[in-house]
């Protein structure tokens, strides 16, 4: 129950918030950026950054009702960005132009670096300051 409770004190944080408010913002433009950029006819890339962007977003917009599962949902929404930087690259077809490796790049990182925040936040509590028999170890701001 204790664990449930830390973790709902987690998810109401202002940083957990910031992080599911910029990664559905960020899931929702990758899933709209053909369209939004200009390069909706590159069939294959338009129809992977949807899906990518669905998917991203149902992986970190959750971050609020589910936290004890975002640190494994966070390292999956990692390589969705990292996806999405090397797409235009990877997927069939030549998509690979200013537009499409522009926004797919800045687009990736920055997925990626929201995902490594949730990650990030997860473990922070989650116990990754856990010392010996769960005793909290003490920080800088303790001494």
């Amino acid at each position: 129950m204790e664990l449930r409770a830390r973790h709902d004190r987690a998810a109401v944080t202002p940083r957990a918030q910031m992080i599911e408010a910029l990664a559905l913002v960020t899931g929702l433009f990758l899933a709209a950026s053909p369209w939004i950029v200009g390069f909706n006819g590159f069939t294959t890339l338009a129809v992977t950054n949807l899906i990518a962007g669905l998917a991203y977003m149902l992986l970190l917009g959750g971050l609020g009702t589910s936290y004890e599962r975002t640190h494994s949902m966070a390292w999956a929404a990692a390589a969705i960005g990292i996806w999405t930087c090397v797409a235009p690259w990877v997927v069939a077809g030549d998509v690979a132009r200013t537009r499409s490796i522009t926004s797919n790049l800045i687009t990736g990182v920055v997925a990626t670096l929201l995902a490594l925040a949730a990650a990030s936040a997860a473990r922070d509590r989650t116990g990754g300051q856990s010392g010996p028999r769960g005793r909290r170890r003490p920080t800088a701001a303790d001494r």
